[in-house]
């Protein structure tokens, strides 16, 4: 599964975006993904190339903002634009569903992602979230985690 190769275990590793240093375990699951997407507010874009799913993006509006997870792109395609794109289309969803804004969560120590995530427009709240230390449905981690909610515009 794409979204697995990319934030987790050996395959990951051949990005910049791997989480294999801070979680063991899988990312999601099939069944995770199918009630992610059982949720009617729920969308999944997904960037082809010759019918190859190299990328993908979860959206979920909740009341007037966008959330935004699981950026994915192939390990081996990254750093060419792809993320920017779907990006760029996620923002363009939220648009068109009303929303305000788009938010996210991403991993408090995961600096260079949360970077990009700024060069992209993106400015943190202030807010943190727990991450669900004892729940395996997120993987195994390393260390003691949180979440940063990061915000923007759109």
């Amino acid at each position: 599964m794409l979204v697995n190769s990319a934030y987790r275990g050996d395959s990951s590793r051949k990005g910049w975006t791997t989480e294999a240093d801070l979680l063991g375990g899988i990312r999601t699951t099939e069944e995770g993904m199918r009630a992610m997407l059982q949720k009617p507010t729920a969308t999944i874009l997904c960037y082809l190339q010759a019918d190859d799913l190299i990328g993908c993006v979860y959206l979920e509006k909740k009341e007037e903002d966008l959330y935004l997870g699981m950026l994915t792109v192939d390990p081996e395609r990254q750093a060419g634009g792809i993320g920017k794109q779907l990006l760029s289309a996620a923002e363009e969803h939220a648009r068109a569903q009303g929303c305000r804004a788009i938010q996210m969560t991403v991993i408090s120590v995961r600096h260079e992602l949360i970077a990009y995530y700024e060069r992209r427009g993106f400015r943190a709240t202030g807010e943190t979230e727990p991450f669900p230390m004892n729940d395996p449905r997120f993987g195994l981690p390393k260390q003691n985690l949180e979440f940063i909610v990061l915000k923007k515009n759109v």
